[in-house]
């Protein structure tokens, strides 16, 4: 479950004047960038020498000289309108798409109504289809200039595995993985990798608005901290680093995989512990 969360990444601007990095002289667009994962992911690509957008429903306060371009991923001319300026802000040049907008839901496939599936899969999977669409000609023209152009889609852990009281939210994020397998399939060739990200249950306002309607949200935090053999959330930080190394150019090899950042909820079968 990996909505836009809070702790948001640390680093300077990309632009004349910052660290720079494995990033430098690139520009990429993130979207569901104002807060969460997307702000902690725009920050940290900045940090390392990229130029950054941001594209989301609310205009970014970033602080640290990144583009803010507003538009709903529902609204397809409002996509390629946002995408469009964001390119021309960031020079003229598009290398790396960073799909991160998405909601939640919670429930069983008998839980949401007809109108809530057609919500959450027109922002968590059209949503990512539309950016692509709209940004595709950009990357190319990239990927035929430098040889490389990078998509990274944010993904999770509940479309691998299944998990209870989240049908909506699995078969959406289920349906951006094998989206980001069939991109990779379709775009190799032209010289850009398309990856996705699974992180495990993150500590994102949506889990804490999840947790203050629980019954007990000290108990149901304990068992959402369980669940991950490390014993612990997610954070906004630690995704995002996954996704800088999925966008990075040091990822040249690398296409049609999903990272897990779990805390090893997808791979490990641990024992009960023990008790004295």
């Amino acid at each position: 479950m990996s909505e836009p969360g809070t702790g948001p990444g640390s680093g300077s601007s990309g632009s004349p004047g910052g660290a720079g990095g494995e990033f430098d002289g690139l520009s990429a667009l993130v979207t569901g960038g104002a807060s969460g994962i997307g702000l902690a992911t725009a920050r940290l690509l900045a940090s390392r020498g990229a130029r950054v957008a941001i594209l989301d429903r609310d205009l970014a306060d970033s602080g640290h000289d990144l583009v803010s371009v507003k538009a709903d991923v529902t609204d397809d001319d409002a996509v390629r309108s946002a995408v469009g300026e964001a390119v021309v802000a960031l020079g003229d040049r598009l290398d790396i798409l960073v799909n991160n907008a998405g909601i939640g839901a919670a429930g069983t496939v008998e839980d949401n109504s007809d109108e809530e599936w057609h919500r959450v899969l027109d922002v968590n999977v059209l949503g990512m289809v539309r950016t692509s669409r709209a940004a595709l000609w950009h990357l190319r023209r990239a990927a035929a200039d430098k040889g490389r152009a990078a998509i990274v889609n944010t993904c999770s852990v509940a479309g691998v595995a299944g998990l209870p009281q989240r049908a909506l939210y699995s078969a959406s994020k289920g349906a951006v993985y094998a989206l980001t397998l069939a991109m990779a399939a379709d775009h190799v060739r032209e010289g850009i990798r398309v990856n996705c990200v699974t992180p495990g249950t993150a500590d994102t306002p949506w889990i804490g608005r999840l947790l203050d309607a629980a019954p007990d949200p000290a108990a149901e935090r304990a068992a959402l901290e369980a669940r991950q053999p490390m014993g612990r959330l997610v954070s906004a930080n630690e995704v995002a680093a996954a996704i800088a190394y999925l966008a990075s150019p040091l990822a040249g090899a690398t296409t049609g995989t999903a990272l897990a950042v779990d805390g090893g909820m997808s791979g490990l079968r641990l024992r009960p512990p023990t008790t004295s």
